[in-house]
């Protein structure tokens, strides 16, 4: 299973994605004509606001769709996955990633990358999802699918999501020193489509998977599952997410 993107569904149901970055971008504190490589930098929203504060900031990202859309925007964005990245050792000053570092399938490679890129000294900030994150949407969509056989295993590592001890131990062993690592639960409300458009949006490659005739049926089945935990009174749907945000710097 691939998951792919779609930049239009993508802005109009995980515009919280960059809306809710306030924290991780603080923690960065990009400086004017500092080197700064978005890593996984999708559609480009939050690598303009990057770029406004004078910083030099690269994008890249292993979704041709999403760099197409970054490149729209005027941002120097390249395709490329985070376990081999295009660029010459030592070419920033740091790297960022929001939302993005769950989804990378090789940690180890992708630190690596992250490594060698780095100037040494170089800071490493970076918010993804953390331990915990979206418990009940997995386990609900999980059930669903168990119930359909053959299709029980599709959500198995989809994503990554880390303890802070265990992330941190993975850093100190690609010769980063952690400053500071936060576990931050934090409830987002979605947007008008609610849970179907969550799912359909950040589960495209699960249900792309699945035969065409049964993914609305899992959908409707998923979101009636989840709805007496998930959905309010007056039918608004919030995500159980909890995000990972640290701040480590290569030594040398």
């Amino acid at each position: 299973m691939t998951q792919t993107w779609d930049p239009q569904a993508y802005n109009r149901e995980g515009a919280f994605v960059h809306q809710l970055a306030g924290g991780v971008v603080e923690w960065l504190n990009a400086q004017p004509d500092e080197r700064i490589l978005d890593l996984g930098c999708g559609d480009g929203q939050l690598t303009e606001r990057l770029a406004a504060t004078g910083a030099i900031v690269t994008g890249v990202d292993a979704s041709p769709d999403m760099v197409a859309a970054a490149c729209v925007r005027g941002i120097a964005a390249h395709h490329a996955p985070a376990e081999h990245l295009p660029f010459p050792d030592a070419s920033f000053d740091a790297v960022f990633s929001n939302a993005a570092l769950h989804w990378v399938r090789g940690q180890d490679e992708m630190m690596a990358e992250v490594r060698r890129v780095l100037q040494p000294g170089g800071r490493f900030v970076a918010e993804m999802g953390g331990h915990g994150n979206i418990a009940a949407i997995r386990v609900g969509l999980v059930a669903v699918l168990l119930a359909r056989q053959g299709f029980g295993d599709k959500e198995d590592g989809v994503n990554y999501y880390p303890t802070p001890a265990g992330y941190t131990r993975r850093l100190e062993r690609h010769a980063f020193t952690v400053d500071r690592i936060d576990l931050i639960p934090r409830p987002t409300p979605l947007l008008e489509g609610g849970m179907e458009g969550w799912l359909r949006t950040f589960r495209r490659g699960v249900l792309d998977s699945i035969p065409d005739s049964l993914r609305s049926t899992v959908i409707a089945e998923c979101c009636e599952l989840l709805a007496p935990a998930l959905r309010d009174e007056e039918g608004n749907w919030v995500a159980d997410y909890v995000r990972l945000r640290f701040i480590a710097r290569l030594n040398g």
